[in-house]
Order: structure tokens, then C-alpha cells, then sequence
């Protein structure tokens, strides 16, 4: 297996582009996805299309064969709002349970420095890897949609 981290579309030492990213985990975040125009979103801030945005793209593949992936969004804030939000994280339906999705939240934490927030659904089981890796539920996030 080999990970990398893509920080743009000029700094991407994969093949896959954003498209093929953004199909990965629309298909592999099952039913605790977003709609890919979000998920585009996301990918668009992490790789700074806008002035003040940035983060990265880490992904798990065998040769051209995507099979996890965590896109990363830097907030460029400390201290009262984590440094990071880890948006996505997913992993291959045929791959999971081989210690991929614990290898990508292995290298994501290398990878930052800083607090990192995520949001997880009280009944999806990645909720335990999460807290597994020392992430814990502080403050209950509340809402105004409009």
C-alpha cells in the first residue's frame, strides 16, 4: 500500500484527480457522505483555490487503484478553533478492516500539527477509531440552518 499527500493540482504525485477523488468518496462514505458538489467544495478549499485556504489530500492506493482517502482542512486559526478539520475520511467497501483506515489517521496526525476537529455521526463505527485515537466529544455542535 502507498499513501501520499496531494496538496494541489500542480503538487500531486498521483494519478488520481479531483474528479477521481471526489467519485472515491462520494461511493465510499456510504451513507455518512455528502453530495459530490460538496465534497468538490472541500476539495477546492484544501488545495487553496481562494486566498486563505489551504490543507491537503492523503490518499491510500496500490498503484492505480485508490483504496482510502482523508482530505484535510486547515483553519488557520489556534488556540479557540482547531488548526485543522479532517472533512473525509474513507475507505475502499472491499478494503475495510485491513487496517487501512487506522494507517490514514496514523499519517494525517504526523502530517499536522496542531489540534484537528471532525465531525462523526453518533452511529457510524468510525467513531471508534476516532476515539481509539484520542479524540473526544467536548462540546455539543449545534446548528442554525437557514
Amino acid at each position: 500500500m502507498q499513501f501520499d499527500i496531494i496538496y494541489s493540482d500542480t503538487e500531486n504525485p498521483t494519478v488520481f484527480s479531483r474528479k477521481d477523488i471526489v467519485d472515491f468518496l462520494y461511493e465510499h462514505l456510504d451513507e455518512y457522505g455528502d453530495e459530490k458538489r460538496h465534497i468538490s467544495s472541500c476539495i477546492s478549499y484544501a488545495y487553496g483555490d481562494e486566498a486563505g485556504q489551504d490543507g491537503f489530500i492523503l490518499v491510500a492506493h496500490r498503484g492505480e487503484e485508490l483504496r482510502g482517502a482523508v482530505i484535510i482542512n486547515h483553519t488557520n486559526m489556534g488556540g479557540y478553533i482547531p488548526e485543522h478539520i479532517l472533512v473525509y475520511i474513507a475507505v475502499h467497501g472491499e478494503a475495510r478492516g485491513k487496517g487501512i483506515g487506522k494507517q490514514l489517521m496514523e499519517r494525517v496526525i504526523d502530517a499536522t500539527e496542531g489540534d484537528i476537529a471532525l465531525h462523526v455521526e453518533p452511529d457510524n463505527p468510525a467513531k471508534y477509531l476516532y476515539e481509539k485515537y484520542g479524540f473526544t466529544n467536548k462540546y455539543l455542535e449545534m446548528r442554525l440552518k437557514k
